[in-house]
């Protein structure tokens, strides 16, 4: 079931994905994963990461058999290779240039999102480490000049979002 926040993270973010912070690497994978699920064709998205690229059926013409084109392909098959091709966009416009130009030159999506897991692994903050950072920005969570209620709603909406995804309780 999705909650509140989670409705809110997905309203929100229709125009860029989730930009990658290094110390909060579970949760940008949580939003990325709620962000791509929000695209149209958003389960056949998230198989692309899961599971690679689409497959593409071959066909025999005398005797030889070649791999179908584009225009062969049935719609479904079509939606899918298109939906291979989105969801490497998308994953890379959440990456800051340090990252980025080190899986850029992989051409599918599965391999980019393990890439980056990987190099995340070692960087990641502990439970308790992640835990202080939340508390502490949401006791320092104020008003920013020039922001819109929305935008501030939005960065509150955010910060209570990757606390319910650390299961963290506030008295």
């Amino acid at each position: 079931m999705i909650t509140l926040a989670e409705y809110m993270i997905l309203s929100s973010t229709d125009n860029r994905p989730p930009m990658l912070d290094k110390d909060l690497y579970d949760s940008w994978k949580s939003k990325m994963e709620l962000y791509m699920q929000n695209r149209e064709h958003g389960r056949m998205i998230l198989e692309s990461v899961e599971h690679g690229l689409l497959i593409w059926p071959t066909i025999e013409e005398n005797k030889v058999t070649r791999t179908k084109k584009y225009v062969e392909l049935s719609a479904t098959e079509k939606i899918q290779a298109d939906c291979d091709m989105k969801v490497i966009n998308i994953i890379l416009q959440g990456l800051p240039t340090d990252i980025y130009s080190l899986v850029n030159h992989h051409r599918v999506a599965k391999d980019i999102w393990e890439k980056v897991q990987l190099l995340m692994q070692g960087t990641s903050l502990t439970k308790q480490e992640r835990e202080c950072k939340l508390y502490d920005a949401f006791d320092k969570f104020a008003h920013i000049k020039g922001e819109s209620l929305h935008q501030y709603y939005l960065r509150f909406t955010q910060m209570i979002n990757d606390m319910n995804i650390y299961k963290m309780k506030l008295e």
